[in-house]
């Protein structure tokens, strides 16, 4: 590597500074006419215009019954649809369908299986039966089950969830029916994600609706839960990429010294979009469009080189689905384009990590003309509506409170770790950031001020009714808070970006849901000892403010102050993903989660020890793939170019020159250093693998382990900066951060 010929960072810069942003045509007509997005939306969905247009009427309006109210799919109704999609698929071009589930990696995953049979002839007929649409039988065994099943015992089944659309999935000109699923064992213990999003929706929805009858609603039928998930993620030329083991092996730069410059101008954030990443950017939104993905805004994040796509909300066990879908999406158009995309939490030391903030929100799916499709954390425009938004804004801080190291648990991930309490996240606390008009709002039903006015005259005094009329955002955003009420929804900030968003919305189901289930027996309670109704709610929410006051806080998340502040509220503060999934098998969580059906005591169980073994294995890929980076990269062309640092140093001497010897001595302690750590990292690795004990294996690896890798990476930065460029093998945080 001594000459810029012979490196190839320097071949893959130069093919960088090459790269001219693709051509992104926009899709057309027949005619070819420029479609607008309307036209095109949906295509590759089969949505419910499709449904009207390719079933029976009765069929079609039972199959809305299943979706809309959970009645049972009945097989002859699960047959037409079989037949129906089979039809539109084959017209389509698809050949391969699949159950499209979410297993606990945290991913997605599919079996395809082919429209065909044999016929009694021995010929070949495309066949899709009800039972196929149905259910399918993937390998249980080979994902993880935190327990519930054993390597020996094989059998599982995906069972289709037809609240969520089918949709084809195209790679290339290879196109797959992907039908939605959820994922259980043989004895019927759910190995997905997708179960414990629709069992906590079922708890939370039975529970609001009790709640709402007792206020008067009494036309609802069914509440859900909505969600936007917001998406961060970073770009990388995939020339660069290729040249870091590190991105390759764990989505994050496991060494690199950060440069000069990093975001400190504040140059990128909402700046002009680069044309190559705008080309890309458009070409997701397209296959988005054609999968019924409400793909909304884009635009670039803090950190060089960092981008965001927001959709607009959905009901949420959708939304999820289309989080997925459209990772997915992102993942194939990069190469396309000759990126990487990046969702680690983490990726580069000294900048914004990227997050994925869960806009969440309930709103009455099901009542009469008045109420339907009403936001219930919206404040609303008449005192009645502010009554209901009080008590369900209640309900919710209470949840939160009450669950905090629950929502810390959804939330814990060994790329996480590395965000929370930085400068770009929220810290490992979770609190509720309400706003001044709410906050002040709150504290003069504390105080009791509104019991000399007559309930209208209340309201109004306290502000609620105005809320919704001014111009102005009745909160600001604190984008140091974990938990945000940002004008009719709280914004749950903390959820890491390559994160599924399934376990955080279904642990924030299921404490929302245990929140509106305390303060209807409250209400109950009331009632009886007053029967003026606008009291007896005042009464409680007066109630809930008082106990969960400890969990409110308007100020700035990142201070050190706040964690002091916390640690005096008795807040859980659980730094590490070990500390932090411990929450999740606690008495009160296990007594939640049962009570609620959301998840037996094996399921809550194997998500724990899931999350454990995933964050032990990761983080050993990190530590073994930081050895090996070290071991076969950096100290190598360190001592290269010690050799030939040190032979100038002679020459220079032999000629009768000075030649100072600084750098020589400094790269020599560096490199003694370096390899000094690097023995202490490899004996910690076999010291953690040693351990058989997944919990106290986590327990070394996020103390011992994680320090020998910081210790060893401030080496190897320190390396990087003395060590000539062109000796340098690994592309720079300047080049992959600013080039591209």
């Amino acid at each position: 590597m001594s000459t810029q010929g012979q490196n190839p960072r320097f071949s893959a810069i130069q093919t960088v500074i090459s790269r001219r942003p693709k051509t992104v045509t926009a899709p057309t007509d027949e005619r070819g006419n420029t479609l607008k997005i309307s036209d095109f939306y949906g295509v590759n969905t089969f949505s419910l215009k499709q449904m009207k247009q390719k079933l029976p009427n009765d069929i079609y309006k039972r199959l809305i019954q299943t979706t809309q109210t959970g009645k049972k799919l009945d097989q002859d109704v699960a047959t037409a649809v079989a037949h129906a999609v089979k039809e539109w698929a084959l017209e389509n071009g698809v050949t391969h369908y699949c159950h499209w589930f979410q297993p606990q990696t945290g991913a997605t995953a599919e079996k395809h299986d082919a429209f065909m049979t044999i016929d009694g002839s021995g010929q070949p007929i495309e066949r899709f039966s009800g039972a196929q649409l149905i259910q399918s039988e993937p390998d249980a065994s080979s994902f993880p089950s935190g327990g519930m099943r054993t390597t020996f015992e094989a059998r599982g089944y995906t069972a289709w969830d037809p609240t969520s659309p089918i949709f084809i999935s195209e790679s290339g000109s290879i196109k797959t029916l992907c039908i939605p699923s959820v994922f259980i064992s043989y004895h019927g213990d759910a190995l997905d994600e997708k179960t414990g999003v629709l069992r906590s929706n079922e708890a939370l929805s039975e529970r609001a609706v009790k709640l709402l009858h007792i206020i008067g609603d009494t036309d609802v039928k069914a509440v859900t839960t909505s969600l936007g998930p917001e998406q961060e993620y970073f770009l990388i030329d995939r020339s660069l990429y290729a040249l870091r083991p590190d991105l390759i092996m764990s989505g994050r730069t496991l060494v690199g010294a950060r440069p000069p410059r990093g975001q400190q101008l504040e140059d990128h954030y909402f700046g002009s979009i680069p044309a190559r990443v705008l080309a890309f950017m458009t070409e997701v939104e397209q296959e988005l469009f054609k999968l019924g993905v409400p793909a909304k805004t884009r635009h670039n994040e803090v950190a060089p080189m960092q981008f965001e796509l927001a959709p607009i909300y959905e009901e949420a066990n959708v939304a999820i689905d289309h989080n997925h879908v459209t990772m997915e999406t992102m993942r194939q158009v990069a190469k396309k384009h000759d990126f990487e995309v990046l969702f680690h939490e983490k990726p580069f030391a000294g900048v914004n990590g990227s997050g994925k903030h869960n806009n969440w929100s309930m709103s009455v799916s099901q009542g009469g003309a008045e109420i339907e499709g009403m936001n219930l954390l919206d404040p609303g425009k008449t005192p009645h509506q502010n009554l209901r938004f009080l008590l369900f804004l209640s309900a919710t801080l209470k949840g939160v409170n009450k669950h905090a190291g629950l929502l810390r648990a959804a939330i814990a991930s060994s790329g996480n770790d590395h965000r929370l309490g930085a400068n770009e996240a929220p810290p490992a606390i979770i609190s509720v950031f309400l706003g001044n008009m709410l906050d002040n709002m709150l504290n003069e039903i504390e105080k009791d001020a509104h019991k000399n006015l007559n309930y209208t005259e209340a309201v109004i005094a306290l502000g609620v009714s105005k809320l919704p009329t001014i111009m102005k955002d009745n909160t600001d955003r604190n984008r140091t808070s974990p938990f945000a009420f940002t004008g009719n929804k709280f914004e749950f900030r903390a959820v890491g970006a390559s994160a599924s968003c399934a376990l955080p919305i279904t642990f924030l189901n299921a404490a929302v849901a245990d929140g509106i289930q305390e303060v209807t027996a409250l209400l109950e309670a009331s009632l009886k000892t007053t029967k003026v109704k606008e009291e007896a709610i005042f009464a409680v929410v007066k109630d809930v403010i008082k106990e969960s006051k400890q969990v409110r806080f308007e100020g700035n998340g990142y201070s050190g102050e706040w964690v002091s502040e916390a640690d005096k509220r008795s807040l859980p503060h659980l730094k590490t993903t070990p500390d932090a999934l411990h929450q999740i098998v606690s008495e009160k969580s296990i007594k939640l989660l049962t009570g609620l059906g959301v998840f037996s005591e094996n399921e809550i169980k194997s998500r724990f020890h899931v999350r454990i073994e995933i964050y032990n294995k990761k983080v050993l890929i990190e530590a073994e793939t930081m050895k090996s980076i070290v071991e076969t990269i950096v100290l190598p062309a360190a001592y290269q170019y010690m050799g030939t640092l040190a032979s100038g140093i002679a020459a220079s001497k032999e000629a009768g020159v000075a030649a100072p010897s600084e750098s020589l001595i400094a790269l020599n302690k560096t490199l003694a250093t370096a390899q000094t750590e690097l023995t202490k990292l490899g004996r910690t690795i076999e010291q953690v693998y040693a351990i058989e004990d997944e919990e106290k294996r986590a327990a070394k690896i996020a103390v011992d382990l994680k320090g020998a890798m910081e210790s060893l990476r401030e080496q190897a930065d320190t390396l990087e900066g003395q060590v000539a460029d062109h000796f340098w093998p690994l592309p720079k945080y300047r080049e992959m951060l600013f080039l591209s």
